[in-house]
């Protein structure tokens, strides 16, 4: 009797070493895939600061849209 709870004890301990491995592999393998996220996040910010600079916006008005800063005398300020 005392050498089967042992055994069973044994075969406990074993497949609790293999579900930890196991485990921490999965962890591993999570962990790389956040790094992977986290560089492509920073990229993504990256473009999209690019593509929202300023000088970009204001460049491609006036090309592609003509706009042009208006003139003092031009502007009217409308009050509530």
């Amino acid at each position: 009797m005392l050498g089967a709870v042992v055994l069973m004890s044994a075969v406990a301990v074993v497949y609790a070493k293999y579900e930890s491995r196991t485990l921490f592999a999965e962890l591993q393998s999570l962990k790389q895939a956040q790094d992977r996220m986290d560089v492509e996040w920073g990229q993504l910010q990256l473009e999209q600061s690019t593509w929202a600079a300023h000088g970009r916006i204001e460049s491609i008005a006036r090309k592609r849209l003509g706009m042009v800063l208006p003139e003092p005398q031009q502007v009217v300020v409308i009050k509530p």
